[in-house]
């Protein structure tokens, strides 16, 4: 995996090993960046950050900050791996992303950027509290990407602006 656009362009990053995480891959990420636009500026929040590549496309890009939010220990550690190699700095998350959700929702805090990828088998189970939280951390202009598994077409309140399968992926675009 690489880095597509932005100060660290063509950097290789790492995925932690296993079958445990899923990176989405570089043409996903391109595509999601394309109908994102700019992103320059933006507070990220990268949920079920795995190897971290979306929120770290997105520092690459110009956004001022990123929180990556993982449970794995591996994967924690591939983030803060890739975060060093790119010389970049960002707050990583050992923990739950439905927890964290909940906790920075309760903290009032706002994000102008969520991604949200869950592993794709149990995106039907988490659907409602994502539904209940995600609102609450997404800034007025702000922008939420999901990715679940192409045949899922998730139902959150928020405005769709569009939704897009690529292969076995669907990412759809609230904001």
């Amino acid at each position: 995996m690489r880095i597509i656009a932005g100060s660290r362009k063509g950097h290789r990053i790492s995925a932690p090993r296993g079958r445990d995480t899923r990176p989405t891959s570089d043409r996903v990420r391109e595509n999601v960046f394309n109908i994102l636009g700019g992103v320059e500026e933006a507070d990220v929040l990268d949920l079920f950050a795995g190897s971290g590549a979306m929120g770290l496309e997105a520092l690459s890009r110009g956004a001022a900050r990123a929180v990556f939010v993982e449970r794995d220990a591996d994967a924690v550690r591939t983030i803060e791996r890739n975060l060093d190699k790119l010389r970049l700095s960002a707050r990583v998350l050992r923990q739950d992303a439905l927890t964290a959700l909940a906790a920075e929702a309760g903290a009032g805090r706002k994000y102008d950027l969520v991604l949200v990828d869950p592993p794709y088998d149990v995106y039907s189970e988490l659907e409602a509290r994502l539904a209940r939280y995600l609102p609450a951390v997404v800034a007025d202009d702000g922008v939420v990407v999901v990715e679940t598994d192409a045949r899922i077409r998730p139902q959150l309140p928020l405005e769709e602006r569009t939704s897009r399968t690529y292969g076995a992926a669907r990412i759809t675009v609230y904001g």
